[in-house]
């Protein structure tokens, strides 16, 4: 699969241990897809992505660099730009949600299989993915699957 790495999963690959159960478990869960599965997919990324884990504490935004070291950067393109418009304009997402909105262009115009993000409440969303779907199509586009390593999962067992 065509897997767009949005930059929640580098986050947790990297975080030092939450006390918080289910944030633990899902750390845990993204390490081990990383660690296991990731090699069997090509990996995609934007420097919407880089931006995004070069803030907070300097060590760890090193550390997530250096985990999407060899991943492929796609290119901001103006039909990105124009979905990215689209989506905001949809009212789906708020409209500080840019980056979001940009991460779910970038992954659907570049025809990615699967958008991977630990954001639930603008990226991995139920509730909002049929819409979001209207939106992309409404502008020729096929939206990718939006799903977090937890839905992934299924595959680490096999």
């Amino acid at each position: 699969m065509r897997i767009y790495i949005e930059s929640t999963i580098p986050s947790y690959v990297v975080a030092r241990p939450a006390r918080d159960l289910l944030q633990a478990a899902r750390q845990q869960l993204t390490k081990d897809w990383w660690d296991l599965k990731r090699e069997k997919h090509e990996l995609f990324t934007s420097q919407v992505v880089l931006d995004e884990i070069t803030s907070g504490e300097a060590a760890m935004a090193r550390q997530r660099l250096d985990v999407m070291a060899q991943i492929t950067l796609l290119d901001l393109t103006d039909e990105a730009n124009s979905l990215t418009k689209d989506i905001l304009g949809s009212g789906l997402l708020p409209a500080d949600a840019d980056r979001d909105a940009a991460h779910i262009a970038l992954a659907t115009v570049h025809e990615m299989d699967v958008l991977l993000s630990w954001n639930c409440r603008h990226i991995a969303n139920a509730a909002i993915q049929s819409r979001l779907r209207r939106v992309a199509e409404k502008s020729g586009f096929a939206l990718p699957v939006l799903c977090t390593p937890d839905e992934l999962s299924g595959e680490l067992y096999e």
